[in-house]
């Protein structure tokens, strides 16, 4: 028996949504066949759909709402909003149960309008959700790629600085450093070589080290960004992939930054005196990747918002 893989088979995939529409076509089928008793009991919360998902211009939530009003759906639901139990108002017979078929056939396409909607604002999510996906494994090759070139060529990229002070220079490196080198009354062929220095202390977890230490401060950074991320019912899981975005970041800013450091890009910040220093640096490098996903991050916040689920309040009715 032949078996889909199980990336086929993803519960928060294409198959979702698939399900999703063939229950809304399903849905909108049960209306036209229903009778009018339950289709007019359900009324109240097709008009809470149909306000969810369709923009108050939208002609289709505008005859929705018309039918709605002719029924006293509205009315009942700002009693019970009022009073907490729904009371026919006084004076007023009860409402009539026929249902024109012309209205049955507004209704019914109002809602799989809203449910259509509905459905691209999910799909929108989704291919966020999956571009966020695609970036954050980019940047994790990234941040593979460059310690693995650490642990085998440790002197290709080294992020060591050489602090002089007093005619004294000594090699710093993020797990190791040199003895003092005496500079200034030496010349001539005989002279210490930094550069043979820095070749014999950096050393092979250098990259490592501080890709691993900036990957521990975005983990910090993400916390406190994602606290202020509104949850969703979806199933897309779109602050898990704004997290799995923002570890390699921090890690590869970590590197970016020290090498920019060490570059002398910073003035007054290119001779860093302990690996202690370097770490720190690190830290602080790789929290700052902040700066760079927080446009992510607000964008994030405004694609949650497009989605008016269950947990979102609907837009007012137009006067």
């Amino acid at each position: 028996m032949y078996r889909r893989p199980w990336f086929r088979t993803s519960p928060t995939g294409a198959l979702i949504e698939r399900a999703m529409s063939n229950l809304d076509a399903a849905e909108a089928t049960l209306l036209n066949i229903a009778p009018p008793s339950y289709v007019l009991g359900q009324l109240p919360s097709l008009l809470n759909h149909v306000q969810r998902h369709l923009i108050p211009k939208d002609p289709r939530r505008q005859e929705f709402e018309s039918i709605a009003h002719q029924f006293g759906v509205q009315e009942q639901t700002r009693r019970r909003s009022r009073s907490g139990a729904e009371r026919p108002p006084e004076g007023q017979p009860e409402v009539q149960r026929a249902l024109p078929d012309e209205d049955r056939g507004r209704i019914v396409s109002a809602v799989r309008g809203a449910s259509s909607a509905a459905l691209r604002e999910q799909l929108r999510v989704r291919s966020f959700r999956n571009v966020l996906l695609a970036t954050a494994l980019l940047m994790t090759m990234l941040a593979i790629g460059i310690a693995v070139l650490g642990l085998i060529s440790p002197t290709t990229v080294p992020l060591c600085f050489e602090p002089e002070r007093s005619g004294q220079t000594v090699v710093v490196c993020p797990t190791a450093q040199s003895s003092l080198l005496t500079t200034s009354d030496v010349a001539g062929p005989v002279a210490p070589d930094v550069d043979d220095a820095v070749k014999q202390t950096a050393g092979p977890w250098d990259l490592l080290t501080v890709e691993l230490v900036g990957l521990t401060a975005a983990a910090v950074g993400a916390a406190t960004a994602i606290r202020g991320i509104r949850g969703s019912s979806g199933p897309h899981n779109l602050p898990v992939a704004l997290a799995a975005l923002k570890l390699p970041t921090g890690a590869v800013t970590a590197f970016l930054g020290l090498l920019l450091m060490r570059g002398q890009f910073v003035p007054g910040l290119s001779a860093l005196d302990t690996s202690a220093q370097i770490l720190a640096w690190a830290l602080v490098f790789g929290f700052a990747q902040q700066l760079f996903t927080r446009l992510v991050d607000q964008q994030a916040h405004n694609v949650l918002d497009s989605v008016r689920g269950a947990d979102t309040r609907p837009e007012p009715p137009p006067p």
